[in-house]
């Protein structure tokens, strides 16, 4: 529950004479190692933060909601840089769309709320997950939309899918790596449905929210779901799975291309029912 989160209960804020910037992002994963800049590998803070670095003429660096891996993709992303700058808040889309590579795209630019951090301020985070059969891929698909053999019936992932949503400890679905005291998160919407590009192609789609997720979370979720369904795994034995916190009882992990952050949410009422219903 929200009372329950661990938060810092202070945080940088701009100094004096500096405004805050927010900017949502959209970006491609697959050409770079990741969200978070590290060492010389391309990374999309990295090259965000040396745009604006250049703009300034003194180094500045950008803040993110959170961190996606290498080869996941973002429909909007959110970050914050502080300057002193005089140039209009919402002119820096445009500014930075004009220098960032297209694999980058800055979707709004504005002053910041008082009191805003990027990551610590967020209240939800939305990530969706996109998969065909190898027999439908578009050429255009590789590296964006993950292939599989065979995708399984839809009726049965949305029962393991209903597992999922809730507070529960997600030990199981933690990568070995993962640096978490607790695995305890708060799952608000876990749904698989069907949606269609432009060409009117069908994409199986698994969509989840959540207050944060835990290293690899989605991705061992969508490969556990997918291949527990492909062996007609009943739903008790699923949930076995979940409720053991035994990572070793994971099936596969699902390959980054398929995995979006959708949407990140500052609003504290968008899943004020979770707290409501699921509320301890």
């Amino acid at each position: 529950m929200r009372s329950d989160w661990k938060r810092p209960e202070t945080y940088s804020l701009p100094a004096e004479g500096e405004i805050r910037i927010k900017l949502r992002v959209a970006y491609d994963g697959s050409f770079y190692h990741g969200w978070q800049a590290q060492g010389n590998a391309v990374s999309v803070q990295g090259t965000i933060s040396s745009c604006l670095s250049e703009l300034f003429g003194t180094e500045t660096m950008v803040y993110g909601s959170g961190r996606t891996d290498r080869g996941v993709h973002a429909l909007s992303q959110v970050c914050h840089f502080d300057t002193a700058s005089t140039i209009k808040p919402e002119t820096y889309a445009l500014i930075l769309n004009t220098r960032l590579p297209k694999s980058i795209r800055i979707l709004s630019s504005e002053e910041a709320p008082e009191g805003f951090h990027a990551r610590f301020s967020t209240m939800s985070r939305e990530y969706w997950y996109l998969a065909k059969p190898i027999s439908a891929m578009l050429p255009w698909d590789d590296g964006r939309i993950a292939g599989f053999k065979t995708l399984p019936d839809i009726a049965l992932l949305n029962e393991y899918a209903a597992v999922l949503q809730g507070t529960h400890d997600f030990t199981t679905y933690a990568a070995a790596k993962d640096p978490s005291v607790s695995k305890v998160r708060d799952i608000y919407v876990s749904e698989w449905d069907m949606i269609h590009d432009s060409f009117s192609s069908p994409i199986l789609r698994y969509r989840t929210a959540g207050n944060a997720y835990l290293y690899h979370q989605v991705r061992s979720m969508v490969g556990t779901m997918i291949h527990a369904s492909l062996a007609s795994e009943s739903v008790a034995a699923f949930r076995n799975r979940l409720e053991s916190k035994d990572r070793s009882l994971a099936l596969r992990t699902a390959p980054p291309d398929g995995l979006y952050l959708a949407d990140v949410s500052y609003d504290s009422s968008k899943y004020q029912w979770f707290e409501e219903e699921y509320g301890r």
